[in-house]
């Protein structure tokens, strides 16, 4: 046996070994049980958080052990709950019309999600909070006549627009050649009505569903009450990620067709 063959022999053995004994969390994993769209009709606490879903280490700025108990900093309860207290099994997945369908308005968890979310005004998790805009003029050339009946896409139509270019995460002292996602927002003034076209320089979006939107941005974000900058993947405290599967579904009323479920769109 040559010095090659048995050099590999012997890494193969020891990196068989530490993938034994370690075993380390994989981010985003599914669950630890199958997910299913059937009707719930008893119920059943959140699933168990996954071994990538624990609570951030008990430490000071510094680094020194407070000695504080591991759930200071995660959730003290079993359950998630709303604004007025109702009881969440899953706060990962919007309601929708059917497995693949819109989502529905009349998902109140969603919606005071969202809200909660828009209406934060803690400085260091405000997204798009460095940036640069400029005033312009926008020129229709007629090529969407076809398609589309808005006015401001007509041929020779003047449209006063107002363009911004920002990064994602940047607090509004980061710099401008962080590695960070590069956002845009535009707003046409027409004679309709403003129109506003928002996107990031990202060809495929990362997560499933629209609910998992403040969770993905507050995973990126640094801790709010030290700075500090985190990276890991966007849990909840109910034992899913952004890339589970859905956990449940419900059907809206006793004449619609429809079945509203909580399932990802991808």
């Amino acid at each position: 046996m040559d010095l090659k063959q048995l050099a590999k022999e012997t890494f193969d053995r020891i990196a068989h070994g530490v993938a034994g004994s370690t075993d380390p969390a994989i981010p985003g994993a599914p669950g630890p049980e199958p997910a299913s769209l059937a009707e719930p009709t008893e119920p059943r606490p959140p699933l168990p958080p996954k071994a990538d879903q624990s609570a951030p280490a008990t430490r000071t700025a510094t680094g020194v052990e407070t000695g504080a108990p591991v759930t200071a900093r995660s959730q003290q309860e079993t359950y998630l709950t709303t604004s007025t207290g109702v009881r969440l099994r899953d706060t990962d997945h919007s309601l929708k019309a059917g497995e693949r369908g819109p989502t529905l308005l009349q998902d109140h968890h969603l919606r005071e999600k969202i809200t909660h979310f828009d209406h934060e005004r803690i400085p260091e998790r405000v997204v798009h909070a460095r940036g640069a805009g400029a005033h312009g003029v926008f020129v229709g050339y007629g090529t969407a006549d076809a398609v589309c009946k808005a006015g401001f896409l007509r041929e020779g139509v003047e449209t006063p627009t107002f363009v911004r270019f920002s990064t994602v995460l940047g607090s509004r002292g980061s710099a401008d050649t962080v590695r960070d996602t590069r956002g845009f927002a535009t707003k046409f003034y027409t004679d309709e009505g403003n129109f506003d076209l928002v996107g990031n320089n990202i060809p495929v979006f990362f997560i499933q569903d629209g609910i998992k939107f403040p969770d993905v941005i507050h995973a990126g974000k640094p801790h709010p009450d030290r700075e500090i900058p985190r990276r890991r993947a966007p849990t909840t405290p109910s034992g899913t990620s952004s890339r589970c599967t859905p956990r449940r579904s419900t059907t809206p009323c006793g004449t619609c067709p429809t079945v509203a479920s909580r399932a990802p769109t991808g």
